[in-house]
């Protein structure tokens, strides 16, 4: 490697705002508001955890890890987009979104 080459980073990291219905998670349920996504890459998939934006907490998106075979970069381009994709309307209501498939 290079003096000018880096190494790929380990950890991707997005803020953006949730939809109505939020983003599911394992420890808390749905969160909703400004929030980060972060990913990592890891033996069984891409870990994907969620936190308030400037809070220290990280809660696991319910789904992950994602497997998948794309590139670090673009699964957590894929994910963010996932994130943000309105959930389904039930009865009136959106529904949070998750990466179960």
């Amino acid at each position: 490697m290079s003096n000018t080459e880096q190494p790929p980073p380990s950890e991707l990291k997005s803020s953006f705002t949730s939809t109505t219905g939020g983003v599911l998670t394992v420890e808390v349920g749905a969160i909703t508001g400004d929030l980060e996504l972060l990913t990592r890459p890891t033996d069984g998939g891409i870990e994907t955890q969620v936190r308030y934006a400037g809070a220290r907490d990280l809660y696991t998106v319910t789904g992950s890890p994602v497997p998948t075979t794309d590139t670090h970069h673009k699964a957590h381009e894929s994910i963010l987009k996932q994130l943000t994709t309105p959930g389904r309307i039930e009865h009136g209501n959106e529904l949070p979104v998750d990466l179960a498939l």
